[in-house]
Parts: structure tokens; C-alpha cells; sequence
């Protein structure tokens, strides 16, 4: 009688350990990224209280420096191309002598300083860089209502002027004709090392330092809560401030997805998706923009990251000739807005260049790389995300439980459906298919993603989803 209890006490014990086991191994843990105060400055961290202040900023560039970028120009040498090669072999040469003419004798950099300048800009000691921000508040409120902060996050090889035609639909809506309800605050910083945002003296920085420094910036300005939007490594840093910070993130809205953890079901999905897409919760859009897989998925993404492979190894390298070279600045960084804005513009020898972008909106983003000389800065940004190997990092593991939005523009390099971003993004309240638009977002189609942004916010505020 007494073997038979103990039995079965042993068996009760072996249940309640493998009941145990299973609760500890088998739920998922709603775990942050833990705030990294990181010191990026020259050499020691002082002992001394760091200087917190926020200072007035102005785009300045000297007589010297527009004289040395003229004789730079003046002196360019160029390739001729292959016949009718247009853009597949990177910028054309023949259309970039037309844009280093226009450059020289057409663009007005001081005009374009007056635009950039137009916003209030500011700068503040942060873990020991020099961080930029344009800040600009509502020209108006309607009684009774407070205007919502929207941290915006660009990537490379743009820029914070990237915002400058999104930001008064967003602080201003009623007089762009989307309304009062909802009116925002915006704030658009330079990412470290790029612009006029002190780069990092020390190894290591990545997107998750760039989320705690961000975070850091938004707390300074007195924003216990906010929304966040990025594409490109905005996406990144946007998706790790979530994660860093999900009790003061309301919502995260985001105009490009990645997925760096793909199992078996992607790989399923890859193969039979295409014959089965209710299968694997694919849309008849999910299946016009990724299939044939082989063309629009793996090809694409072989052909357009060379530039990243080159970046996240030896971005120095390279950097010094751009950064030595404004044409060769130029052609870098305009085969970027021709291909990622549309693959199609590739045929063209204008490589389709001023069909979504001015020559003045394209040479001043130039400019703000040129005058800053951030572009080795800028690169070295992949190495430091990418350096250590692709779902090896925490954030990588990580899901993101905030409310998050995603405005799928049809154009963008490779297209991440929603059944795939959910494994990553647990919360998406949100989730669009643009009718046209590249990579480039909120530079090319700002009225689209600003009414995106809106709808969004719409939702959470009226569910109060942050609060659940």
C-alpha cells in the first residue's frame, strides 16, 4: 500500500515537473531590451554631470567650403558608359553630367539652406555626441486638445530632410485637408553619424544604441509617451525603442518591415504560397508582389545589396573616395533613389530620377552629406548592426507587443506580408497595401503616408490599445 502512494507520488511529482518545464520553456516571456547608457564620446567618460542643455541649431556653410565643392566639380572625371545600359550598371554617366551641370550652375545651396532652416533645429549632448533634431509644433491646437509627439527616424542614404514635406500635414492637417482630430509634434532627429548629428568615436554603436540615445532625447524634451515611425533603419530603431520602451512607445508605425528569423513555415510559403496563399495567410496582393519568388524576392535581393555587403565588411574603404569625391558622392547615392524608388526606372538613362524627386530635394540631400562629411559615418552603421551575423542579436529574438502599424508600399524592395511580420510584430492593428510609392516614403509620397500615420493613430486612440 505504501509502494502503491509512493508511486503515485512520484507520478504526481513527474506531472507537475513536466507541467513546470513546459510553463518555463514554452511561454513566451514579454521581455524588453534591457537601456544601454552608452558613452560614444572621445575618449574617457568624464566624471562630470553631462551637459543636458538643448541648443538653437542653423545649417551654415562657409564661402570656403562652396569653393572648394565647385573646384571638386569642376575638375570631375567621368567614365563614358555602354551603349544603352541606362541604369543597370549603377548611375549613368551621361545623365550624371547633366545633374553635376545642374549642380553647378542651376542649384542655389544657400536657397535650399533657407528650407532647411525654415523648421527649428537644435542640438543636445547625448551619451556624449552632439545629437540634431528638427522639433516643429503646431502653428495651431483647437481648444482643449494637445498635440501627440511623433518621434520620425530616417535611414540611409537619406536624411532628416526627408520629412520636410510630411511634417506640416502632420503638425498642420486641417489645412492640408486631413483634418483636426488628430495633430502632431514632430520631431526628426539625425541619426549618429549622419547630417549634422555627431558620429560615434567608439566601436559598436548599432540600432539599438541609436534606440536608447532616441529614447533618451524624447525623455529630455519632457515626452513620457509618443508615437514612432521610421523606414529603412528608422524601421530598426523605431522597432528597438518599442522593445526598449514599451510602457512609453503608444504605437509604432512603420513604412518597411524585415523579418530576420524565417523557420519552416516561410520557407514553405516561399515554395507553395503562390498555389496556396489561404494556406499560409497570404493575400491575392501578398501573391501579385512576391511571386515569382525566385525574380521578385531572391534575385532582387541579390542585385541591389552589394552596396550593403561592402558597408556592413569595409565601409571605410569606400567612404574615403565619396567623401573625397562630391560626384562621386552623387553617383552613389542617386542610384539608391532611382532603384529603391522603382525598379523599373533601371531601364531609363535618367534612371526615372526627377519622375518622383526634384534635382533640388535629390542635391540637397547630397549636400547634407557633403557639407557634414558624415558618409563613412553614415556606412559604418551596417557594419556595426551586421558585423556580428544575421538573427544573432537580442532585439532579433525579441517580439514587439506595441500597437504597430505597416504601410506596405508597393515599390519597396521585398515585400514582407503581414503573415510574416506578425510572428515579429504581435500587435499589428494596421496594415495597408499603398497604391503606389518606393522606399523612400515620406520623401516621395507624403500625403500618403501622412493619412497612413493618421488612421493609425485614429485606431489606437480610440481603442486605447497602448493601455491593453
Amino acid at each position: 500500500c505504501s509502494s502503491l502512494a509512493g508511486i503515485m507520488l512520484l507520478e504526481v511529482f513527474l506531472v507537475l515537473g513536466t507541467l513546470l518545464i513546459y510553463f518555463l520553456f514554452s511561454k513566451k516571456k514579454e521581455e524588453t531590451l534591457p537601456f544601454k547608457d552608452g558613452w560614444w564620446g572621445r575618449g574617457q567618460k568624464p566624471v562630470t554631470k553631462e551637459d543636458s542643455s538643448i541648443r538653437p541649431f542653423k545649417v551654415e556653410t562657409t564661402e570656403e567650403e562652396l569653393s572648394d565643392l565647385f573646384r571638386r566639380l569642376d575638375q570631375a572625371r567621368f567614365t563614358e558608359p555602354l551603349e544603352n545600359s541606362c541604369f543597370h550598371y549603377g548611375t549613368n554617366s551621361v545623365h550624371l553630367r547633366k545633374v553635376v551641370s545642374y549642380w553647378k550652375n542651376q542649384f542655389n545651396w544657400k536657397k535650399q539652406v533657407e528650407v532647411l532652416n525654415k523648421y527649428p533645429q537644435f542640438k543636445t549632448k547625448i551619451q556624449g555626441i552632439d545629437i540634431h533634431f528638427v522639433h516643429v509644433k503646431p502653428p495651431r491646437l483647437p481648444e482643449g486638445q494637445a498635440a501627440k509627439p511623433l518621434l520620425m527616424v530616417h535611414g540611409w542614404p537619406g536624411s532628416f530632410y526627408e520629412f520636410y514635406k510630411i511634417i506640416p500635414l502632420l503638425t498642420d492637417p486641417a489645412s492640408h485637408g486631413l483634418g483636426d482630430e488628430h495633430i502632431f509634434e514632430v520631431i526628426c532627429p539625425s541619426l549618429p553619424g549622419y547630417g549634422f548629428s555627431e558620429a560615434p568615436h567608439k566601436k559598436d554603436f548599432n540600432s539599438v544604441s541609436a534606440a536608447c540615445v532616441f529614447y533618451e532625447l524624447m525623455l529630455r524634451l519632457g515626452f513620457d509617451e509618443f508615437y514612432t515611425q521610421g523606414g529603412d533603419w528608422g524601421w530598426l530603431v523605431c522597432t528597438n525603442l518599442a522593445q526598449i520602451a514599451p510602457n512609453h512607445v503608444k504605437g509604432l508605425h512603420l513604412n518597411m518591415v524585415s523579418v530576420s528569423k524565417l523557420g519552416l513555415p516561410h520557407l514553405l510559403s516561399v515554395l507553395l504560397g503562390r498555389y496556396f496563399p489561404g494556406l499560409f495567410g497570404f493575400q491575392d496582393e501578398d501573391v501579385r508582389r512576391m511571386f515569382p519568388f525566385l525574380k521578385k524576392g531572391l534575385y532582387r535581393i541579390l542585385s541591389e545589396s552589394g552596396y550593403a555587403h561592402i558597408q556592413a565588411t569595409k565601409p571605410d574603404t569606400v567612404g574615403c573616395s565619396l567623401n573625397d569625391s562630391p560626384v562621386g558622392l552623387a553617383a552613389y547615392i542617386l542610384e539608391k533613389f532611382s532603384s529603391w524608388t522603382d525598379m523599373e526606372f533601371q531601364n531609363l538613362e535618367d534612371g526615372g530620377l526627377e519622375r518622383k524627386f526634384s534635382l533640388d530635394d535629390l542635391l540637397t540631400n547630397i549636400m547634407i552629406y557633403w557639407v557634414s562629411g558624415c558618409i563613412v559615418s553614415s556606412m559604418r552603421f551596417y557594419k556595426e548592426n551586421l558585423q556580428k551575423g544575421i538573427g544573432t542579436q537580442k532585439h532579433e529574438k525579441l517580439t514587439v507587443q506595441v500597437p504597430t502599424g505597416i504601410a506596405a508600399f508597393p515599390n519597396e524592395i521585398l515585400h514582407i506580408p503581414q503573415a510574416w511580420a506578425k510572428k515579429k510584430y504581435t500587435n499589428i492593428v494596421s496594415f495597408h497595401f499603398m497604391p503606389r510609392g518606393g522606399h523612400f516614403a515620406a520623401f516621395e509620397e507624403p500625403e500618403l503616408l501622412a493619412r497612413d500615420i493618421l488612421q493609425f493613430v485614429d485606431k489606437v486612440e480610440k481603442e486605447q490599445l497602448w493601455k491593453k
